[in-house]
């Protein structure tokens, strides 16, 4: 495991989140759920250099306490989404 990754889930512990909490997307009427774990291990294939912005992101919000360690993971998993979706429709 990277230690950027391991940061995540450290930081996630000590604010005593679950990283198994889930978050439900309504997109179209179909419902997607993802994971904090999901989250991140989706971003933690990402360059270097973007796992260290995830991780920065998340301390950051982190500042604000739960409110904003949840916000970020809806914003990382609508980000997701989007591209997982966008990569699927033909032009």
């Amino acid at each position: 495991m990277s230690d950027i990754k391991q940061k995540c889930k450290e930081l996630l512990h000590v604010h005593e989140i679950d990283i198994f909490s889930e978050i439900d997307f309504n997109v179209n009427g179909d419902i997607h759920t993802l994971s904090y774990k999901y989250i991140i291990d989706t971003y933690m294939k990402a360059s270097e250099e973007s796992k260290l912005v995830f991780l920065t992101a998340l301390k950051k919000a982190s500042e604000s306490k739960n409110i904003g360690i949840n916000k970020f993971f809806e914003g990382m998993g609508q980000l997701l989404l989007m591209t997982h979706l966008s990569n699927k429709i033909e032009v």
